[in-house]
């Protein structure tokens, strides 16, 4: 918001850290699907934290399933540049042995490796979790969900739309226990 409201937005992008996700109540993959459809993503920390503890520990991330979701949305917009994922990360305060550096930087490697794997499965445009989410948001790519894409329609005429629909509208359901069987599926 504060780049938007001074302009700045075409020369600064976010770089979104993960473990301070975390601090802040969110997923690391909540704030990159976000700094992604703001056309914001600069950058990506690739650490995580223990949300039980509440301080910044900038661990290696090693969960695939935190780096597939995470890496998803990148994977889905084709990549991002300038810019690129970091490990901006540490080992914890006990690992005090030089070889604990060398065993956290492979767990890290190899869960992102995989996660991008598993996120280009994810991501699959023929795929199970894409197809679930074109059904829940068809109705984007009619008339009135286009215009409101586009930036085209206004208040006033929702508005008249609105009132115009005899009763309720017809709520379909977002189908979010399969979308989540699908992503437990393929990620494990």
């Amino acid at each position: 918001g504060f780049l938007r409201e001074f302009g700045l937005e075409k020369d600064f992008k976010l770089n979104v850290e993960c473990n301070h996700a975390t601090l802040a109540g969110h997923s690391c993959s909540h704030e990159v699907e976000t700094a992604v459809a703001m056309g914001m993503l600069g950058g990506l920390d690739a650490n995580t934290g223990d949300p039980q503890v509440g301080w910044d520990t900038d661990q290696f991330m090693t969960d695939q399933r935190e780096a597939a979701l995470v890496l998803s949305a990148i994977v889905r917009s084709n990549g991002f540049a300038p810019g690129g994922i970091n490990f901006d990360a540490k080992t914890r305060r006990e690992s005090t042995d030089v070889n604990d550096l060398l065993y956290a930087h492979i767990g890290g490697m190899d869960a992102m490796a995989l996660g991008l794997k598993l996120a280009a499965k994810l991501v699959d445009p023929g795929g199970a979790l894409e197809r679930v989410k074109r059904e829940r948001y068809s109705s984007w790519t009619g008339d009135v969900g286009a215009k409101i894409e586009r930036g085209e329609a206004t208040l006033v005429e929702l508005e008249k739309l609105a009132l115009a629909h005899e009763g309720e509208p017809v709520v379909g359901s977002g189908r979010q226990e399969l979308a989540d069987n699908i992503i437990a599926a393929v990620v494990g």
